[in-house]
Order: structure tokens, then sequence, then C-alpha cells
């Protein structure tokens, strides 16, 4: 006599075959690892809980345990001697390497041209980051310079945007700093800015003279060579400059 087979040929066995085995069971703190360092930009807490949110089907993880998380993998990075550090830049984390392996990096990327700012850009960058949302003519007040090719170069950085248009007469444009502002010059956001007393406190330091006075040399060569460099380029004329934008 037949007795029923035992084998897996039922309608349950067959079930149990089409389903797909359970996703492995990652932590949080893998998770996270994984996206900031895919990520070309800086990558927030929130937007961190909701890609594992997506992926786990549970609730999303809260800032605070996204925040222990990056904190563990930087514990974790210390621990082990890791080159890696996990960096709150822009509102958003980054990951970096030790600044101590600078020499490294920049030995790598030896071929690679480094974008330095100059005086005058750094004088108009400062403005509109400590006085923000600003419209150029206050820039201009501040620097006593005109100050349009320095807004326009760090436009083209795209280290400030234009942030609006202000109530006064002639509606001129408003300038504001960018994230990318922040990432790099390593601001978590504008409140990580040094106060002007700081700042102020800097400029003071008799250490501090040798360097300005190069700074100021530095700076007279600079406005003959952006001189020369305006009369061979399509530069607005003075009329043009000092019209409302």
């Amino acid at each position: 006599m037949n007795h029923p087979s035992s084998s897996s040929s039922g309608p349950d066995s067959s079930a149990a075959e089409r389903t797909p085995p359970e996703a492995p069971d990652l932590t949080l703190a893998e998770a996270a690892e994984a996206i900031i360092f895919a990520a070309d930009a800086p990558v927030s807490s929130s937007h961190i809980a909701r890609s594992v949110a997506e992926v786990t089907g549970r609730e999303p993880p809260s800032a605070p345990e996204v925040d222990a998380a990056v904190e563990g993998l930087n514990d974790t990075y210390a621990e082990n001697g890791r080159a890696l550090r996990i960096k709150n830049w822009a509102d958003g984390y980054r990951m970096v390497t030790r600044s101590s392996l600078a020499p490294f990096v920049k030995a790598y990327y030896v071929d690679e041209q480094e974008t330095t700012l100059s005086r005058s850009l750094m004088e108009a960058l400062a403005v509109i980051a400590y006085r923000q949302p600003v419209t150029r003519p206050e820039v201009d007040f501040v620097r006593g310079v005109n100050s349009d090719y320095a807004i326009r170069k760090l436009m083209e950085m795209d280290l400030i945007h234009v942030d609006g248009r202000a109530d006064s007469v002639g509606r001129p444009l408003l300038y504001s700093t960018t994230d990318r502002f922040l990432e790099q010059f390593g601001l978590e956001s504008l409140q990580s800015l040094p106060t002007l007393r700081e700042v102020q406190d800097l400029l003071d330091d008799p250490d501090f003279d040798e360097e300005r006075a190069q700074l100021l040399q530095l700076d007279r060569e600079e406005g003959v060579s952006v001189d020369l460099l305006d009369e061979d380029s399509s530069a607005p004329t003075s009329e043009e400059a000092d019209a409302p934008d």
C-alpha cells in the first residue's frame, strides 16, 4: 500500500520555498556608516533614519539614536587607530580622514590644483557670513571697495548664493552663504562661527602683526593683477557696477 509521501511537495512547503529569506539583522551603526560613506554630501540624521525605516519596514530611529550610533562609530575608529572620523558639517554627517593624515592625502592628489581664497574674497565672504542676508552695496560699504568681482567669484565657487531681494529702493539682490561654505570650513552651522570679539582678539595679537603685514603686501599685489584682469575681460563698467541689481 502506498503511503503519503513526506517530501516537500505539499502546498505549505511550496509556499515556504517561495518565501525569500529574511534580510540580515544589521545594526543602525552599520547602516549609518554605509550611508555616510556612500554619500557625496553631508547626510542629516533624519535622512539616515528614513533610509533605515524604508529598508527594515520598522519605525524610523530617532535623531538621538542616530547620533549615538555615529558617536559609537567614532569611538570605534579611535580605539582601533583608524584613519577615518565622522564629522557633523552643514547640519549633516560626512566621513573624513584624520587631520594628522592630511600630508598623505595631499601627496596622493599632488597633481590636483588646490583652490585657495584670496584676501579680497575672504573679506567679502566674511562680511556675507556675519551679516547675511546682505546686499552688495552693504558689502561694499563694510569693505570700502567695490565687491562685484569678489561676489561673482564666490558664487562661481558655490560658497554664496542669491537669497531673494531686499525691500529697499531698486530691490537689490540679497546674498547668503551656502551649505558648501559650512562644509568647506568644517562648521556644523552658522552658530559655529567665531564671534567678532574672538576675531578682533586674533587681529590684536602681536604675533599676528607680521602675518598681517604679509597679507597686506599680497593684497596690494593682487589689486594690480585684478586690475589687469578686468582690463582684458568683459567686466562691467563703473556705471554698470553701480546700477541696482
